[in-house]
Formats: structure tokens, C-alpha cells, sequence
């Protein structure tokens, strides 16, 4: 099981680079389309539709399997301090498998969605131009696949090491 959660290292830490280079290039990207804008009166077309289809969805979603690699997702908690610490592990691992359950129905159905936006070349308007963002909706199901692959793993080693105990 380890080398299987080690393997996905390499993943996990490009989509992260990804997201993070993803960030860059948006806020590179709007900076230029202002000051054209401003200094110019001449934007860049398309930079509301390249932001929102790629920059935006590639910031917010290529980092999930990094986030629950780290177990750095938002975590409420009004009632862990109650109880012992198996009562900790095992409402860790509830919180992980219902998580791992909504991200594996959430890749599927995107995984639908792209496929069948890839078959209609599905492109945006902006301005007199159209801009194809069909790629862009295959970062969603990758991203939730490598969360729910990584979740799953990190369920069975978690489970295995406490039974062992």
C-alpha cells in the first residue's frame, strides 16, 4: 500500500505545480489585459473566458488530491475534542470514505460531461472569436480521480495499520 501512495507522489506534486503556475499565468494574464486596457484602450479578447474556463478551473481543482494528501481540507471541529482517541481515527476515517464516495461520483460525472463536450468541440464566444474550452473539462475528473485513488488508499493503509495494532 505505501508504494502505491508513493507512486502517486509524483502526480500529486505536478498537478499541485500545475494549479500553482495556473495562478501565475491568470494573474499575468489580467495584469496585461488592465494595463492594455488602461494604458492602451486596447484589452486582450477573450481574457474573461480564458480565466474562467482555464486559469480558474485549474487553480480550484488540480490541488484536491494535495489537499487530502496533507489532510488540509476544511475540518469542523465542534465534537472531535470529545472522546478518545479511536473515537478520533475512526470519525477520520467516516469523514474520509464520505469523501472519497461524493469525489468518485463527482469524476465520473464529469468524466461524462467532458467526454461529451469533447465530442461537441465545445467552444465559447469572445468577441468575433471562438475560444475551444472542451480541455479544460477534462482537469476536473482528473483531479477528482487522483483524490478518490489517493483516498482510497490512504483508507485501506489507515484501516490496516490500526487493525494491526
Amino acid at each position: 500500500m505505501e508504494r502505491m501512495l508513493n507512486w502517486l507522489e509524483a502526480p500529486i506534486r505536478l498537478m499541485l505545480w500545475a494549479s500553482l503556475l495556473a495562478g501565475f499565468l491568470m494573474m499575468m494574464h489580467v495584469t496585461i489585459d488592465a494595463a492594455g486596457r488602461t494604458l492602451f484602450n486596447h484589452p486582450f479578447a477573450g481574457t474573461t473566458e480564458i480565466v474562467s474556463a482555464y486559469y480558474m478551473v485549474a487553480v480550484a481543482y488540480l490541488p484536491w488530491a494535495w489537499v487530502a494528501r496533507n489532510d488540509q481540507h476544511i475540518v469542523a471541529e465542534m465534537f472531535t475534542h470529545l472522546g478518545p482517541k479511536s473515537f478520533h481515527f475512526w470519525l477520520g476515517i467516516v469523514v474520509k470514505v464520505a469523501t472519497l464516495i461524493y469525489t468518485a461520483v463527482f469524476a465520473w460525472q464529469t468524466y461524462l460531461r467532458a467526454a461529451q463536450q469533447t465530442r461537441l468541440g465545445e467552444v465559447w464566444g469572445a468577441g468575433s472569436q471562438f475560444i475551444p474550452v472542451w480541455p479544460s473539462r477534462w482537469l476536473l475528473p482528473l483531479a477528482a480521480g487522483f483524490m478518490t485513488l489517493y483516498l482510497i488508499l490512504r483508507v485501506i493503509r489507515d484501516v490496516g495499520r490500526e487493525i494491526e495494532r
